[in-house]
């Protein structure tokens, strides 16, 4: 089972810690699976993927771009890890419980919510889901983001 851990976005947006946790995976030689609840949500990170940073991108697809396979980074709203995904980070409202009762998980080494403390909805959805997976004997690890964006282990 992979270590599932909580994030708990407080004075950075998602768009700015994204691609940072993406190229730690990448250090480590694993590929990414992005999982967003909603078309549109892929639609911007795709954009934030590509032009982040001045002098970097990180490459990136989705299933209407081909090559599933082949990406280091997949983007989706499904189930699905066509690149064999060690790292899935979930956003915006992506059900990881779901997820884990949908499809076997053993390849991941870890799963990641992602979820912005500012927001009331995100925010009681990640109770809801930290308390429905602790529910499952599922390990759980949530972090806090400091305010240099750093993350403090809280629990």
């Amino acid at each position: 089972m992979p270590e599932i851990w909580f994030y708990h976005l407080q004075h950075q947006p998602l768009e700015k810690v994204l691609p940072s946790l993406v190229e730690k995976a990448l250090d480590k030689g694993w590929r990414v699976v992005v999982q967003a609840a909603a078309e549109e949500r892929l639609d911007a990170l795709d954009d934030t993927l590509w032009t982040y940073a001045d002098a970097s991108f990180l490459a990136h697809g989705r299933a209407r771009d081909g090559d599933a396979e082949m990406q280091p980074i997949y983007l989706t709203t499904g189930s699905e890890n066509p690149n064999g995904a060690r790292l899935r980070l979930f956003v915006e409202g992506a059900d990881v419980a779901a997820l884990l009762i949908a499809e076997p998980c053993d390849m991941y080494e870890r799963m990641i919510l992602l979820f912005d403390g500012a927001d009331e909805d995100q925010l009681i959805a990640a109770r809801m889901q930290w308390k429905t997976l602790k529910g499952q004997g599922h390990t759980l690890a949530y972090w806090q983001q400091g305010e240099r964006g750093g993350w403090e282990k809280k629990a």
